[in-house]
C-alpha cells in the first residue's frame, strides 16, 4: 500500500494549499474539544495523571486509525482516499503562510493595531506592546518553527506509519499545544505530553533544518549560511527542536533571531540564533516563501520513502 500513501501524501499537500484547513467540522478542532472534556473528567496535579491522560488521547485516535487502516487493506483506491483527506486536515502548512503573509501585510501597510491583533494565529506571545521589529521577529521564528510541527513532522510520519502516523502525530502535537506549555496547572499533568511530543519531533526538526538549508537558494538566501547557522546556534535553544528550524532559517535568510518574548506576563530570554541583521518586514515575506520551498521538498522525501517501503515490503 506504499503506493497508495505516497499517492495520498501527495493529494493532501495540493487540497491543503488549495482550499487550507476545513472550514467546518476540522477534525482537529473536535479533538481538541474531546481532549478537554477528557481533562475536565479526571485532571490531578500529578505526572500519573497526565500520562494516563496523554496515552488516553493520543491512544485512542490512532487505535481507530490503525483499524479504518486495515479495514482498506487490497483497496488502493480507498487508502488513497483516506490518507489523502487525513493529510490535508493535520497540515497547516497553507494556513501558516496565509498567517504570515497577512500579517506582514498590515505591517506594510501601517495598521500595527491589526498585526498585533494577528500575531495569536501564529505563536503565544503577548503582542500588546510589540513594534513592528518585534512583531517581524515573532513572525519569522514562528513560521520557521511551524514549518516543522505544521508541515515537516505530519508528512514524516504519515511517510513511515501511513494514517496512523498522521493520526497519532497531530493527537501528539494538539494535546502538547494545550496541556504541555508549563503553568500551575499543566507544570506536572503535562509533562508526558510534552516529552512525547519532544520525542516525535526529533528526527522531523532536523531534517526541516535540513531541507531549509537544500532549499534557500531557490528563494535567494543561502545554503551555506543555513548550515553554519544550525551546526553553530542549533542546540542552544531551550527547545531539543526549534533551535535546529530557527537557526537554520536564520542562517538560510542571513538574519539574527532569539531575544526577550513575553508569553501572558511571562517573560523568557531566548538564546541568539543567527549571525546577521534583525528581522524586518520583508522579511516575513522571505520567510513564507522558504516555509513553501521546504513544504514541496519534505513532500518529495515524504513520497520517495513510502514508495521505498512499499518495494521493501515486497
Amino acid at each position: 500500500m506504499g503506493l497508495a500513501d505516497a499517492t495520498g501524501l501527495a493529494a493532501g499537500v495540493l487540497l491543503d494549499r488549495a482550499f487550507g484547513d476545513p472550514r467546518r467540522f476540522h477534525p482537529v478542532a473536535g479533538f481538541g474539544r474531546a481532549a478537554a472534556a477528557l481533562e475536565r473528567r479526571w485532571y490531578a496535579p500529578s505526572r500519573r495523571a497526565g500520562a494516563r491522560h496523554t496515552a488516553v488521547a493520543v491512544g485512542v485516535p490512532v487505535l481507530g486509525a490503525l483499524a479504518v487502516q486495515r479495514l482498506t487493506r487490497g483497496r488502493p483506491v480507498a487508502r488513497f482516499a483516506l490518507v489523502a483527506v487525513g493529510t490535508w486536515a493535520v497540515l497547516g502548512g497553507a494556513s501558516l503562510r496565509r498567517e504570515g503573509g497577512a500579517l506582514a501585510g498590515s505591517l506594510e501597510e501601517g495598521d500595527l493595531a491589526a498585526a498585533r491583533q494577528r500575531l495569536p494565529h501564529l505563536c503565544g506571545r503577548d503582542p500588546s506592546a510589540l513594534e513592528p521589529a518585534d512583531l517581524s521577529r515573532a513572525t519569522v521564528e514562528s513560521v520557521a518553527e511551524n514549518t516543522s510541527d505544521a508541515v515537516v513532522a505530519p508528512l514524516w510520519w504519515g511517510a513511515v506509519a501511513g494514517l496512523p502516523g498522521l493520526v497519532g502525530y497531530r493527537a501528539v502535537n494538539t494535546l502538547d499545544a494545550m496541556i504541555g506549555h508549563r503553568s500551575a496547572r499543566y507544570e506536572r499533568f503535562g509533562t508526558a505530553a510534552a516529552r512525547l511530543d519532544d520525542a516525535a519531533n526529533l528526527g522531523p526538526a532536523r531534517l526541516t533544518a535540513a531541507l531549509t538549508a537544500l532549499v534557500a537558494p531557490l528563494v535567494g538566501g543561502s545554503a551555506r549560511g543555513a548550515l553554519r547557522a544550525w551546526r553553530r546556534y542549533g542546540h542552544r535553544h531551550p527547545s531539543p527542536n526549534s533551535g535546529h528550524c530557527e537557526a537554520a532559517a536564520a542562517g538560510a535568510l542571513d538574519l539574527r533571531l532569539g531575544g526577550t518574548n513575553v508569553y501572558a506576563g511571562r517573560v523568557e530570554e531566548r538564546p541568539v540564533l543567527g549571525d546577521g541583521r534583525p528581522p524586518g518586514v520583508g522579511d516575513i515575506r522571505r520567510a513564507v516563501r522558504l516555509s513553501g520551498a521546504v513544504e514541496a521538498a519534505a513532500l518529495a522525501v515524504a513520497v520517495a520513502f513510502a514508495l521505498g517501503r512499499r518495494r521493501g515490503a515486497r
